[in-house]
């Protein structure tokens, strides 16, 4: 039995991923200023989101109703920071991306020690831009409880 093997692309992708921090930065900001239009921007028509509670929701239309309602009710004096964590291009046209998400305060200051949740994003480069395809949320379980 051979080795399992190293799945990589090894093209350079300096401008694909300068593109993916600006889709985690525009979400970060998207967030922090309850822009559910901008939080569902860079989604492709039939992508599908799992959220930290694991309720699957897919298609544009249906994240974008979801975002508008969670924005403007639960979420609307929720704050985060987020960071890419890491990007694996798996072909030059598929990419995996690890957000780590934190809460913070309206002023940016984090409240948060350690990532609260990680976001797995799948993204698909086509038409010569990156759309998230999927994404999956995972709360990080409190290290003191």
């Amino acid at each position: 039995m051979s080795p399992a093997p190293i799945i990589e692309d090894s093209s350079e992708h300096e401008a694909d991923l300068a593109e993916i921090r600006q889709i985690i930065a525009d979400t970060e900001t998207a967030y922090n200023t309850n822009d559910a239009d901008l939080l569902t921007a860079h989604f492709a028509r039939n992508a599908t989101v799992v959220n930290a509670m694991g309720v699957r929701m897919s298609g544009w239309d249906t994240l974008l109703e979801t975002n508008r309602a969670a924005l403007a009710g639960f979420l609307r004096d929720q704050y985060v920071r987020y960071e890419l964590l890491d990007v694996l291009f798996v072909r030059p046209d598929v990419a995996l991306a690890h957000k780590g998400a934190r809460a913070a305060d309206s002023s940016g200051e984090l409240v948060d020690l350690d990532h609260a949740m990680v976001a797995l994003y799948v993204l698909v480069k086509q038409d010569g831009r990156w759309w998230v395809i999927a994404r999956q949320n995972t709360l990080v379980p409190d290290k003191t409880g």
